[in-house]
C-alpha cells in the first residue's frame, strides 16, 4: 500500500480508501449485511487501507451503523470520514441541507451510529444554494473547535464555489477545507479544466469517487444493455453521466494496455487515476474482498509512457476556452517560461494544438 498526506493536513491516508455505499440495504450498490461489512473492513485493514469514507445518507444511516459495529475496538486504527447535506427525511425539511441545525444534528447522529466521539474528516456532500455559505462554514469551524471533528472537506462543489469558501475561511480565520471529494475517471476528466489547478494552489487533497465510472471502466460491457445482472451498473444503472460513443475508444485503449500488462482493464483505469497529480486517495467501494484485493493490486502496475499516451489520446476531452488561452499566454508567450522550463519547448511549440484537445 502507498500512503499520502490528506491534503494540507497532517493526516496520512492510504492511496486507496474504502467506500461504504455498499453497506446496508437501500442503495442498489451491493446491500452487504453486517457480517459482510465486518469482513470487508477487516480485509481492507489487513491490506493496508487506513482511510474509510461513509455518509449519513448511505442507506439512511445503515451504512454508518454497520461500519460502527465493524470498527468496534479498532476505531483508532483508521482515518474515518463521513458526510452530510443530502436529505435524511422525506417529510422533515430541516433534515436536509448545510444549515447550522442540520449540521449539528447530523454530526451528533453520525457519531452515535459510528460509535465514536470524533470524526477525522467531516465533509459537506454538496453545495447548498438555500443556506448562507457563512452559516455552513462557521458551524463547521465550531465543530473543529469543539473537538467533534478534526478536519473538514467539501464534495461536489464547482471550482468557484470552493474558491469562494476558502476565501471566506481565510478572511475569518476559520478552519479551512483540506479535501475535495470529486468524481474523476478516464471518461470523466472535467476536473482537469480548473479544479486540479485550484486544488494544487490551495493545498486541497482530492479524494476520488467512482474511479471506474460506476463499473463501466471494468470494460466488461460496451453499452447499458450489456451490463450483466449482479453488477453495480446492472442494478443501479448509469450512476455518472458520460458519452457512450466517446467511451468506446477508452474501453479499447484499456483493453489493449491491460493485455500488454497482463492485468484487468479495471486495474489499469485505477492505476491511471491514482497516479494523477493532486490525488490524496481513490475511494473504491467493492462488493467482495476478492474485488477489493484486485483493486488494491493495481498499485503494482507499471504503466509505460506509451501506455499513458494511449490512454490520454483515447480519453482526453479537449481543452476548453479560456483554459487554452490562459496556458498559451502564461506559458508559450512568456519568455520567463522558455528560460526557466526549456523542456516544455524541446519538441517545438507544444501548445499549438491545445484548442484541438491534444494534451501536452
Amino acid at each position: 500500500m502507498e500512503y499520502r498526506s490528506l491534503g494540507r493536513s497532517g493526516l496520512i491516508v492510504s492511496a486507496f480508501g474504502l467506500g461504504t455505499m455498499q453497506f446496508g440495504a437501500g442503495m442498489n450498490m451491493g446491500s452487504l449485511d453486517q457480517q459482510a461489512t465486518t469482513d470487508m473492513v477487516k480485509f481492507a485493514l489487513d491490506q493496508g487501507i487506513n482511510f474509510i469514507d461513509t455518509a449519513d445518507v448511505y442507506s439512511r444511516g445503515q451504512s454508518e451503523t454497520q461500519l460502527g459495529v465493524a470498527l468496534s475496538g479498532i476505531r483508532e486504527e483508521v482515518v474515518l470520514a463521513s458526510k452530510f447535506r443530502l436529505p435524511m427525511s422525506d417529510t422533515n425539511l430541516n433534515r436536509s441541507g448545510a444549515t447550522r441545525v442540520n449540521i449539528l444534528r447530523g454530526v451528533e447522529s453520525s457519531l452515535k451510529r459510528l460509535q465514536t466521539d470524533y470524526l477525522d474528516l467531516y465533509q459537506v456532500h454538496g453545495w447548498d444554494s438555500h443556506t448562507p455559505l457563512e452559516e455552513t462554514l462557521s458551524t463547521l469551524n465550531d465543530l473543529v473547535r469543539q473537538g467533534m471533528v478534526r478536519h473538514i472537506g467539501l464534495s461536489n462543489y464547482l471550482a468557484w464555489q470552493a474558491a469562494t469558501a476558502l476565501g471566506i475561511q481565510e478572511r475569518r480565520g476559520w478552519e479551512p477545507f483540506v479535501t475535495a471529494q470529486l468524481y474523476y475517471s478516464l471518461v470523466g476528466r472535467e476536473l482537469e479544466h480548473g479544479w486540479i489547478d485550484l486544488a494544487k494552489y490551495s493545498g486541497l487533497g482530492i479524494l476520488v469517487w467512482s474511479p471506474l465510472a460506476g463499473g463501466y471502466l471494468s470494460a466488461k460491457y460496451d453499452g447499458p444493455e450489456d451490463a450483466p445482472e449482479g453488477t453495480r451498473f446492472g442494478e443501479a444503472g448509469q450512476f455518472v453521466p458520460f458519452d457512450w460513443d466517446k467511451g468506446r475508444p477508452v474501453l479499447e485503449a484499456l483493453r489493449q494496455v491491460a493485455q500488454r500488462r497482463g492485468v484487468t482493464p479495471a486495474q489499469v483505469a485505477l492505476k491511471w487515476t491514482v497516479s494523477q497529480p493532486g490525488i490524496s486517495s481513490v475511494i473504491t467501494a467493492a462488493r467482495s474482498t476478492e474485488r477489493l484485493g484486485e483493486n488494491i493490486r493495481s498499485l503494482d502496475i507499471q504503466l509505460t509512457d506509451e501506455d499513458r499516451r494511449e490512454l490520454d489520446q483515447a480519453s482526453h476531452p479537449g481543452t476548453p476556452y479560456p483554459l487554452w488561452m490562459v496556458r498559451q499566454l502564461d506559458q508559450a508567450e512568456d519568455p520567463r517560461t522558455r528560460a526557466l522550463e526549456p523542456e516544455l519547448f524541446e519538441s517545438g511549440n507544444v501548445w499549438k494544438d491545445l484548442r484541438q484537445g491534444e494534451q501536452k
